[in-house]
């Protein structure tokens, strides 16, 4: 079937109506995965559903507009991926991305403490956006590091947004890879970047 092609600015309302629902789902899921909501909001789901296929389905003309869809779209898909796998650590009984950080424990002795400073996770991006499997296990691990340190996890999108922006300065400098690292050091979480193939930005 042919989509069927609709004035751009009722596409741009339809956007705004959609980004304004995905904002709720997420918030809703935030508070069902923070024992909030007694199950994850489903009916939210399906209406963000609905409209992303049929937004889908229609042609968009306007570039602008079309990228700013997809760019919505990318960020729905990421976020059930999140959240699926958070509701499958659940019911598994793990952790998972959305658990709750446990209260900080007493300060260890400096010998101790020097056993736990160690490098937990290092990952190199040219484009985050087509490395979305290295750019979660970052997260997951930035996240796990975040927690153990009795910090909160941050938001999945304000961290991939964060390393889509380092990236792209980076580039602008002349690399065209940049290596992010996690580490633990003095019961604080250290997160890093620096540029690879022999640019001198750090």
């Amino acid at each position: 079937m042919i989509p069927v092609a609709e004035p751009i600015a009722d596409i741009d309302r339809e956007l705004a109506v959609l980004e304004a629902e995905l904002k709720r789902l997420e918030a809703e899921y935030n508070m069902f995965f923070a024992g909030r909501l007694p199950r994850p909001p489903w009916e939210t789901r399906g209406r963000v559903d609905a409209m992303v296929k049929r937004i889908d389905r229609t042609h968009i003309g306007n570039y602008g507009t079309r990228f700013r869809f997809q760019t919505i779209q990318t960020r729905y898909a990421t976020f059930i991926d999140l959240w699926d796998r958070g509701l499958r650590a659940r019911e598994e009984g793990r952790p998972g991305p959305f658990a709750q950080p446990r209260p900080a424990a007493t300060a260890p002795p400096k010998a101790e403490q020097a056993q736990q400073d160690r490098i937990v996770h290092v990952a190199t991006f040219s484009d985050p956006l087509r490395e979305m499997d290295k750019l979660r296990d970052l997260y997951d691990s930035l996240a796990d590091a975040r927690r153990e340190s009795g910090q909160d996890a941050i938001p999945f999108h304000k961290f991939a947004e964060l390393i889509k922006t380092q990236v792209a300065t980076f580039k602008e400098k002349g690399s065209q890879e940049v290596a992010f690292r996690v580490a633990l050091k003095d019961g604080k979480v250290a997160f890093t970047a620096r540029a690879m193939r022999g640019s001198t930005s750090e």
